[in-house]
């Protein structure tokens, strides 16, 4: 199919960047996960993603490139847990001269 090389390549390319951006190793020094939404019952957890998906559609509160969307999967003794985490950046600090070179 025509197109189809160039997409596919873009879109490994943008995997490569999101896993270089979250790597374990340079994201505790660029920021951490925090979890926004968990819970052990499947159907609140697809109602919350509609609602935050909505929700974000009309004020782009989150981006969605930041998320991360996680299934711990239970067995006899624990039961699933769906987990909703934004990677949230370190604030940089600012210099207390107010950024001048003199």
């Amino acid at each position: 199919m025509p197109g189809q090389r160039k997409r596919k390549r873009r879109q490994q390319e943008g995997r490569q960047r999101a896993a270089a951006r979250f790597a374990p190793e340079i994201a505790t020094e660029t920021g951490r996960w925090e979890v926004l939404f968990e819970t052990q019952d499947e159907s609140e957890w697809r109602v919350e993603l509609q609602r935050l998906r909505t929700e974000n559609s009309e004020n782009k509160q989150i981006d969605w490139t930041a998320v991360r969307l996680d299934t711990l999967c239970g067995r006899l003794t624990q039961p699933t847990t769906y987990r909703l985490s934004l990677f949230v950046p370190t604030s940089v600090p600012v210099a207390a001269d107010g950024g001048s070179d003199n």
